[in-house]
């Protein structure tokens, strides 16, 4: 793995939780960062699970959908208490998580943010997620997932 770890990744060793790293040579050119990962890995897109961060009634909230659905700003929303979301300024999202657009991990945020986990993620012994930068993917145990991130675990993906 080139260059040096990132704030996932220390937090992952800090409170040794199991996790597996999987790099790949990220191509700046691809539509989808998820589906990029999922198919650079040999994975089941499925098991694969993009960041998004939404504003809901203006508090910035994280959502994690697999790569394959699409983020349900009105089932977030109910899960995180709120009444009304959109997606985030993505300027907003990198200033409060500390990553870039496409490496945005659940793991290991500047600001601590509320984090909701769609309930399809507890079907599989292990998930994969961003680990912080563009071209690494963590692999975890979806508990070690919400219990990291304090997260609501949901029905989130539309």
């Amino acid at each position: 793995m080139a260059g040096k770890g990132t704030p996932a990744t220390a937090l992952l060793t800090k409170q040794k939780v199991a996790h597996t790293l999987h790099a790949y040579d990220h191509d700046p050119r691809a539509d989808s960062y998820g589906l990029e990962a999922a198919e650079a890995l040999g994975l089941e897109a499925a098991r694969v699970f993009k960041t998004l961060v939404a504003d809901v009634d203006g508090k910035l909230t994280v959502g994690v959908v697999p790569v394959t659905g699409q983020l349900d700003l009105k089932a977030l929303a109910a899960a995180a208490g709120g009444k009304k979301a959109r997606m985030a300024d993505p300027a907003a999202a990198q200033r409060a998580t500390g990553y870039v657009l496409g490496g945005i991990s659940p793991l290991g945020h500047r600001s601590r943010l509320p984090v909701v986990i769609d309930s399809s993620a507890s079907a599989f012994p292990t998930v994969y997620c961003s680990a912080g930068r563009r071209g690494l993917e963590v692999e975890l145990a979806p508990a070690d997932l919400v219990r990291l991130t304090g997260a609501v675990v949901a029905s989130i993906a539309g």
